[in-house]
């Protein structure tokens, strides 16, 4: 399947990843509807600054994905779907687990349901390295157990598993793309990198973190939006979970250490308190075994870290871009 002239919706278009992704399947000539979520201020999250041409070309959907009413009336004749709307923060996910049952399962269900009602001819579930836990083995490959350490993750497995049971049980054409740790300039400011950066060039007397010595596997966004697209395209893929990742790992300690040279400064690294996970929550290690993607669609990452955190770093060096975080205070 080529993605050049298919109607294609993306949920969670006004996110992080969604945004870019969206951004990407513009340039390749899809045509894209792009959910985002309703809310009072008409805001369209990141696809608000997006170039005017490429806005142009966006039909945008303003919905909640929670309600399959509106989930259906925005997949209506959609020939593929990548579904990306979740809520990703594993600290809120602590004290406002129901949200994430209510977004990621049922969300996930509302899009399966009906795009096995309406005949879409793909459907993309976006997992995550979280639901595999701290490392049983490493690289850590498509086989390996899950392990649901955060009321998040497990709401991805269980998002997870539904999108596999459509598949089994009604033959939808469900891929489910599991993306290790993206990063980026529009990310969150809940996330690591972001809060490393925007901590540092605020001018912070000391850097606080959580854990410094858990291992991810960073990937930059425009790699994993491309390998969305390679799994979208590919016929082999269908009814599979898939890794995106890189294969490198690095800790959270030795990425700060990286940050700081980049942006020029040096100041104390602090693990603080409110911002640790709980112990057997915390997830230590996480390295990709890629070799599936590559097999099946020929993707890899184009992008090294040493290029992808300059390229964030400039991209936070911006002060209308840095003005949406606050390095002042820690938001779950």
């Amino acid at each position: 399947m080529k993605l050049a002239g298919k109607r294609v919706v993306v949920t969670g278009a006004d996110g992080f990843i969604g945004s870019h992704l969206t951004e990407a399947l513009v340039t390749r000539g899809a045509k894209v509807r792009a959910f985002c979520y309703y809310n009072s201020f008409d805001s369209r999250g990141w696809l608000d600054t997006l170039p005017a041409g490429v806005v142009s070309e966006i039909d945008v959907f303003m919905g909640d994905i929670r309600d399959p009413n509106g989930v259906r009336t925005a997949l209506a004749g959609a020939a593929v779907v990548f579904h990306l709307a979740a809520l990703i923060g594993i600290p809120f996910s602590y004290h406002s687990p129901d949200s994430y049952v209510e977004t990621n399962v049922r969300g996930t269900l509302n899009v399966l349901q009906a795009s096995r009602n309406l005949g879409v001819e793909r459907v993309i579930v976006t997992s995550t390295s979280e639901v595999y836990g701290t490392a049983q083995y490493v690289p850590i490959d498509e086989r390996h157990p899950l392990q649901g350490q955060s009321p998040y993750s497990a709401s991805k497995i269980g998002a997870d598993k539904i999108a596999e049971s459509f598949y089994r049980s009604f033959d939808l054409p469900v891929i489910t793309a599991r993306p290790f740790n993206t990063y980026g300039p529009r990310q969150s400011a809940r996330a690591v990198i972001p809060t490393i950066i925007s901590q540092l060039l605020a001018g912070t007397p000391e850097l606080r973190l959580g854990a410094l010595h858990p291992t991810r596997d960073l990937n930059y966004v425009s790699d994993t939006s491309a390998g969305f697209i390679a799994l979208a395209e590919c016929d082999e893929a269908v009814g599979r979970e898939v890794n995106i990742g890189s294969g490198v790992e690095i800790s959270i300690g030795e990425l700060a250490d990286k940050l700081m040279a980049l942006v020029g400064v040096s100041v104390n690294v602090v693990s603080a308190e409110e911002r640790l996970r709980p112990d057997k929550s915390e997830v230590g290690r996480l390295l990709a075994d890629n070799t599936l993607i590559r097999e099946l669609t020929g993707w890899k990452p184009s992008v090294s870290l040493d290029e992808g955190l300059a390229q964030t770093v400039q991209w936070f060096r911006d002060e209308t871009n840095r003005s949406r975080y606050r390095s002042d205070r820690y938001g779950v």
